[in-house]
């Protein structure tokens, strides 16, 4: 998946481990038992990955597929699962899907970028019709799965709590762990007093402390007592109230991740009939996973095993390997379907917490990260500031284009419209908050500033939204899916209180328009959207639809209420009653139009819906009040 380390936002991929173990002699001892570890750290090559097919076809005429891809709701298992029955020509009933352990499974790359469909899924067909062939020279694949709608294979087991998720996970003898959180972001462990919390098993390592008990309950109120005793280094830190200057007075001087040109934007400027600059700015926001991170840890004759939630189970096991000084071979990493991740589950920390955990109380060790921790210690999307600049000429064509991203990434940075002059920088900073990967990545921050701002510029040349996009659209996907949605959503008689927004991301294709209605106190209400997406070949209709559906309804989190606050290094609002999320009242009437293009190889759709959402909400705001909103989330007149 090396497409993906083009991604500059990925900041969580290149982090170590969060914590560095260093065995004590006895525990050394206990590792060379099974054999002595030397351990050398390669470059980025021996980290590559590759798309892979495994499958097993058994004496009873089951098929196994066997893959490192994860299920985090997205419809992973199932869309793997059709595409070996479609090749082999065997019912779905007869398929099982083997996913992200770390023993059995090939490395396949993460689960990120959209890369199941377009990568996972043609590498199972291929082994599918390779085994196919060997069993039956020259046969070919009857029936049809692939195209048709399939809905979860696991769906009964999920709606009826038969499913146990990595929360759930119990193993014989196991306790309950709880780690000592620092009081304010940048803060260090100094000293702790072990002797004021008894009847526990207390574990500190350098800068890390937690505490083992029979239940949770008795291990996070140990840990509440060891927090009285803590002596911390604790470093001043910004103010979220403060996050844009701060990002524009650290932004880097020098291009990380693109900076692209083409013609010359300051003669195109220079000669314009019409200038316009704005600037645009979103927040940190939070993943807010229905489970938050969890982990259950054993070790056993010197092998560690840990059940975890993660969309990276090979890279979370070679974490474990660098924090704990032990080969590979000697870790493994099984991961249940997991109760969503949205790229916010890409690391390790709280498997890595569980197993100093369960080797220190020497038993099965279950650690649950609470809502507070997820919020304030799980990775954030990227805040960002945006600057640009653009000309018209005298008969409203687009001549010149000056885009500076600060601090959000590069995804989907470049403009698909046709402009002769261009620039697009992205430029680092010195991010107050942890950064990394998110639904989209930087693609929601960089479509909601240029989408906005092409609205801008439509009305300088006084030209229907649509039209304007239209006029400057060489694609023809992108092209298409505006008149879909626009023709769905009866632009030529659009109500007041409407606008329009496109992108393209992952290699598919999205248009969206949206009406809304201001509220009170800037709050604003969505009533419908209408949404065209379109990612080629269609190979789960009913799946695809709930992905996009699943998109538009984050999507109005991130536009309207999703906003991190944070002062003197604390967190203002780490919990879902001051941070909202959208509820089922939130969500406006829904209309979908799936262009399905047969011709065209599948690409994955779990994020490109999601990026046209907040812009043609900000749009259709502008309309309703003839007031343009620069910043996510998006507010209204107070």
């Amino acid at each position: 998946m090396p497409d993906l380390e083009f991604e500059p936002e990925r900041y969580e991929l290149r982090e170590p481990p969060v914590y560095d173990f260093i065995p004590t002699r006895r525990e050394f001892l206990e590792i060379a038992g099974v054999g002595l570890l030397v351990t050398v750290m390669a470059g980025e090559a021996e980290a590559a990955t590759e798309a892979a097919g495994r499958l097993l076809i058994g004496d009873d005429g089951i098929v196994t597929v066997y893959t490192g891809k994860v299920e985090v709701g997205q419809g992973a298992r199932t869309e793997l699962a059709m595409a070996a029955a479609e090749e082999l020509g065997v019912p779905l009933d007869k398929v099982r899907v083997v996913m992200a352990d770390t023993d059995v499974v090939p490395v396949d790359g993460i689960t990120a970028g959209s890369r199941t469909t377009p990568s996972t899924v043609p590498a199972v067909r291929k082994a599918a019709a390779e085994a196919r062939e060997r069993l039956s020279p020259g046969s070919k694949a009857t029936g049809k799965v692939l195209g048709t709608s399939r809905h979860r294979m696991d769906g009964r087991a999920i709606v009826t709590g038969q499913h146990r998720f990595p929360s759930d996970i119990r193993r014989p003898g196991m306790m309950y762990g709880a780690v000592l959180r620092a009081p304010s972001y940048g803060a260090t462990l100094q000293s702790i007093d072990s002797s004021a919390v008894r009847n526990v098993n207390v574990v500190y390592d350098g800068t890390f402390a937690g505490c083992v008990a029979p239940s949770s309950f008795g291990a996070r109120k140990a840990v509440e007592a060891l927090a009285e005793t803590a002596k911390w280094d604790v470093k001043p830190h910004p103010a979220s109230s403060g996050l844009f200057d701060h990002l524009r007075e650290h932004m880097s001087t020098s291009s990380r991740g693109r900076e692209n040109a083409r013609g010359s934007v300051s003669e195109a400027l220079a000669g314009a009939a019409k200038k316009l600059s704005a600037g645009y700015r979103v927040p940190y926001i939070q993943h807010a996973p229905m489970e938050p991170r969890a982990a259950v840890a054993e070790w056993r004759q010197g092998k560690l095993t840990v059940w975890t939630g993660t969309q990276n189970p090979h890279g979370v096991r070679d974490q474990l390997a660098q924090a704990f000084h032990i080969d590979k071979a000697a870790v493994r990493v099984v991961v249940p379907d997991t109760g969503g991740g949205f790229g916010g589950k890409h690391t390790g920390e709280v498997a890595i917490e569980a197993a100093r955990l369960a080797r220190a109380a020497a038993k099965p060790v279950s650690l649950r990260w609470s809502r507070t921790e997820e919020f304030a210690w799980a990775y954030f999307r990227p805040a960002g500031v945006f600057e640009i600049e653009a000309a018209l000429d005298a008969d409203g064509r687009l001549t010149a284009w000056d885009f500076l991203n600060i601090n959000a990434g590069s995804a989907a940075i470049e403009t698909p419209y046709r402009v002769a002059n261009s620039r697009t920088r992205f430029r680092d900073s010195q991010s107050p908050l942890r950064g990394g990967s998110y639904r989209g990545i930087a693609a929601t921050a960089n479509n909601f500033a240029r989408e906005c701002f092409m609205d801008e510029l439509a009305a300088a040349a006084s030209a229907d939204p649509v039209a304007f996009r239209l006029a400057h659209l060489d694609n023809e996907r992108l092209s298409n899916v505006v008149k879909a949605a626009a023709r769905s959503f009866g632009w030529e008689n659009r109500p007041k209180g409407s606008g329009i927004a496109c992108g393209t991301e992952k290699g598919s294709y999205v248009a969206a328009c949206a009406e809304v209605e201001p509220g009170k106190n800037g709050a604003v209400n969505v009533r419908r959207i209408t949404m065209a997406f379109e990612c080629g070949m269609i190979l789960n209709p009913a799946n695809l639809r709930a992905q996009v559906e699943g998109s538009i309804i984050q999507g109005l989190g991130g536009a309207l209420t999703e906003e991190i606050r944070f002062e003197n290094g604390k967190l203002l609002n780490g919990s879902f009653a001051k941070y909202p999320v959208p509820r089922f009242r939130d969500v406006p009437q829904l209309d979908i139009v799936l262009v399905n293009r047969t011709d065209l190889a599948p690409a994955g759709a779990g994020e490109t819906p999601i990026i046209a959402v907040a812009p043609a909400i900000a749009n259709a705001l502008y309309h309703a009040t003839g007031a343009r909103a620069r910043s996510m989330p998006v507010k209204g007149p107070a």
